[in-house]
């Protein structure tokens, strides 16, 4: 992976919100829409721009996508990917997104709610 590619993936606030969110688990397009507070539309633009540069991974199940982060990241990318979880740590925007991550999954993740038949659109968070 041309290291480029990555600075240029990482030059967008919502590229680095869903890089920080599917830090923490495999999520859906409808988790990461409830979150960022963006519609469907925009955020596969930003998935696909990401996955064109191979900085995500994604995987049907049935008639829903699932986003995660690839299983063996190029070196480049695994470096700014701790970089930027070291950076977000302290940050209120990305502190507040994985916040209401734990809250839109409870201490369920996306492969049990498929196991449950699917993965059902959460309700928009308060």
């Amino acid at each position: 992976m041309k290291l480029i590619s990555i600075y240029k993936g990482l030059c967008d606030e919502t590229r680095l919100r869903i890089l920080n969110l599917l830090s923490e688990s495999p999520l859906c397009v409808c988790h990461l829409q409830a979150i960022l507070k963006k519609p469907q539309v925009k955020i596969s633009q930003h998935l696909s721009y990401l996955k064109e540069r191979d900085m995500v991974a994604c995987q049907r199940h049935q008639q829903w996508m699932i986003y995660s982060l690839p299983d063996v990241p190029s070196l480049q990318l695994e470096r700014n990917l701790r970089c930027l979880q070291e950076c977000v740590q302290t940050d209120a925007l990305y502190v507040a997104d994985r916040q209401q991550l734990k809250e839109l999954m409870g201490c369920k993740d996306v492969q049990a709610l498929l196991d449950e038949g699917g993965c059902i659109r959460p309700l928009t968070l308060p």
